[in-house]
């Protein structure tokens, strides 16, 4: 395999799917990269078996350079003999490519599990961890913890040096991987100038102990996030509650030497042990981002991990996504191609840095000394690239990213909520035998329109007021982020609600002035649920009002402009389906009551709490399925609807995420939404298919 002309690594969390994981260090070696580095992300998925199943995956693909690194398992959790033992299996598997690095895990985690910790503790730990793994690598015994007791004989010490690695952070440790370990990893979120310290005391560790700075190997997970910009980069970052935890959790003599008080770092951490994410999100500047991420196009990415490699002298960059999915792993591996292909810089001050630390530690120690000032812009051989502006898109680029924009304040996922209740109406229409194409076409297409009208108006009214920002949970971005300019939103808004009309009046000359009066309590109605005078989702009528208007109002409603006449079974089909698009809407307020309320907006939701807001959504949810089968009961729908009720594993998913919503587990419902307009779309057609079904069984 052919590797790239500088070394550049891919970091990974324990999480996902294993063969995605596989799937992902494949391609990082396919590329050219170094290795791949996954570490325990605690209480997720466990290191070691991702790291096997790569190791195994790699051992079956045939030789090549690429590593494959624990970084890092901790002698608090694993016993030394048992990580030899590991070490052990898997240069068996991939013989001479595995790394070992070693931290102490988590003070809290290890407080939550009711393992003991204390820094002076942790330190000897590691350093024993050290001594025993290479012992028991050499095929030495140890002797027994418990007096009176045989030594403990290794059985199968590996056929290659495994190389071990430190990734604790305090100084303690860095010192103590400069005397005696073969590297040193640096955490995530670290800036350059505090990596740049850490470096240089490494390397003065390393000399004081008699060794070759040179030969320790320097590696730093750089947290990355790739978008189309760099604004929409940090944009997305600042609403990733993983990132905001990163932030509460930076040291005080990182931040100052990074330029920022801890003051900052408080505040943060405070909104994020509340769970306020919103709030966290918007106190964090993009300057501290960019001093502790590398954010932007795949270029920035670049960039960036060349400041690390040149200004604070780290060997091997880790890009480590935020968001570990396919396609932010393959923009890394991309941007890991381009940082490998830039050159170094000849005339800066970090030629200047390296000769004086030449001069104060030996030629060897260099390397880990370098200096330069991370606010100068990096020659990467495209040019200057600053982190200030965004590149600009081109033609084509602003055109797919406008129709994106488009798209996602369209929020067509929620579109079960208007084409349901129509598939409905006409359903029954067919099975009465009075069954038109071209005025159910009509009436289709009209409530689409309707739906994205209101679905856009919503969003402008919702950023207006404060209630979506870019990091509230499932809210489209593109006012947020300017994709659409509020005009712009404005203008395709009343496009869509004037193409609705246009359809209107088409119907209005088939059937008569009743349709005046749904035409305009659908208008009405999706255009006022936010908007103002009335913004009856405001003054807690938001769920009751979309059972009518997407329940009775459309199916009812459909009937009549497919048939020309009333349908009391037409009445009748429509409360489940009302119910389950009420309970999409009660879902969504639920879920935001904390935003809502924060907003000063006082939702159904918000004005119940909590709890009754849990058992109401459970209320709506069961009661479209209890409404079925007493219509059926009584005769009101043919017993072919019951079909809807092969639902139910989808009925189990969403009451489950709603009780663990209920227990404190907020992230269970942050696609509540979601899971219940599935939900309404997998219920509703089957309704549809039962009724449509009834009419062959009376035909036949």
């Amino acid at each position: 395999m052919s590797s790239l002309a500088r070394p550049v690594g891919l970091g990974l969390a324990a999480r996902d799917d294993v063969g995605d994981v596989v799937g992902w260090a494949r391609d990082a070696r396919d590329a050219g990269l170094d290795s791949v580095w996954v570490h325990d992300s605690y209480f997720e998925r466990d290191a070691i078996t991702f790291v096997t199943a790569i190791a195994l995956a790699l051992e079956l693909d045939g030789e090549s350079g690429f590593r494959v690194a624990l970084g890092a398992v901790n002698p608090n959790t694993r016993h030394p003999v048992v990580l030899a033992m590991t070490g052990s299996a898997l240069d068996e598997i991939l013989p001479g490519r595995i790394v070992m690095a070693l931290g102490t895990g988590l003070p809290l985690r290890l407080k939550q599990m009711g393992i003991p910790y204390s820094p002076e503790a942790a330190l000897d730990g590691v350093s024993t961890a050290i001594d025993q793994l290479r012992q028991l690598w050499r095929g030495e015994r140890l002797p027994s913890a418990t007096p009176g007791l045989p030594p403990i004989q290794p059985m199968f010490p590996p056929t290659h040096r495994i190389p071990i690695h430190i990734a604790a952070y305090r100084r303690e440790f860095v010192t103590l991987a400069g005397q005696k370990a073969d590297g040193y990893i640096a955490r995530p979120a670290e800036s350059i100038a505090s990596l740049r310290g850490i470096l240089e005391r490494l390397a003065a560790a390393a000399v004081e102990a008699g060794r070759d700075p040179g030969e320790l190997e320097t590696e730093g997970y750089l947290l990355s996030l790739v978008d189309s910009t760099r604004r929409e980069a940090l944009n997305r970052a600042k609403r990733e509650p993983f990132v905001i935890y990163m932030m509460s959790v930076l040291g005080d003599v990182s931040l100052k030497r990074a330029g920022f008080e801890s003051e900052l770092r408080d505040r943060i951490g405070a909104a994020w042990r509340a769970e306020d994410y919103h709030g966290a999100g918007a106190l964090i500047p993009d300057e501290l981002l960019d001093a502790y991420m590398l954010c932007g196009t795949r270029e920035d990415v670049a960039a960036k991990a060349m400041a690390f490699h040149t200004d604070a002298g780290l060997g091997l960059p880790l890009l480590q996504p935020v968001l570990q999915e396919d396609r932010q792993i393959n923009e890394l591996i991309a941007a890991a191609a381009l940082y490998a292909g830039l050159p170094e810089p000849t005339t800066s001050r970090a030629t200047a840095a390296r000769a004086s630390a030449a001069v104060a530690v030996p030629a060897g120690a260099a390397a880990g000394s370098v200096g330069v000032s991370e606010s100068e812009p990096i020659t990467a051989g495209m040019g200057s690239v600053g982190l200030a502006d965004d590149r600009r898109l081109g033609l084509a680029d602003r055109a797919s990213r406008r129709l994106g924009a488009v798209w996602e304040i369209l929020r067509p996922f929620a579109y079960t909520a208007s084409v349901i209740p129509v598939l409905t109406g006409g359903a029954l229409a067919a099975v009465d035998h009075n069954f038109r194409w071209l005025p159910f076409a009509a009436a289709l297409l009209g409530g689409v329109l309707l739906h994205s009208g209101t679905n856009i108006v919503n969003e402008i009214y919702d950023v207006r007021k404060g209630i979506d920002t870019i990091t509230s949970p499932r809210a489209s971005h593109a006012l947020l982020k300017a994709r659409l300019t509020e005009r712009q939103a404005f203008v395709t808004a009343f496009v869509a609600f004037g193409l609705a009309i246009t359809i209107g009046i088409y119907l209005i000359a088939l059937r008569g002035p009743a349709i005046i009066g749904l035409g305009l309590a659908g208008l009405l109605g999706g255009y006022f649920y936010t908007a103002p005078p009335f913004e009856y989702k405001f003054r807690a009528l938001g769920v009751p009002l979309v059972f009518l208007l997407m329940g009775p109002l459309m199916v009812v409603g459909t009937y009549f402009a497919v048939t020309g006449t009333w349908s009391a079974t037409a009445l009748a089909a429509s409360v489940p389906v009302g119910l389950l698009v009420a309970a999409i809407l009660d879902g969504n307020e639920w879920r935001d009551i904390s935003e809502d309320s924060r907003a000063g907006i006082s939702t159904l939701s918000a004005r119940i709490g909590r709890e009754r807001a849990h058992y109401f959504y459970v209320a709506l949810v069961l009661g479209a399925y209890m409404a079925l089968g007493l219509t059926v009961a009584v005769g009101w729908l043919p017993p072919q609807t019951l079909l809807a009720i092969v639902s139910l594993p989808f009925l189990a998913q969403v009451i489950r995420s709603a009780e663990l919503g209920a227990s404190g587990q907020q992230r269970a419902i942050a696609m509540i939404d979601v899971q219940t307009a599935r939900l309404h779309l997998t219920f509703g057609s089957l309704l549809v298919i039962g009724i449509l079904l009834s009419a062959v069984r009376l035909h036949a």
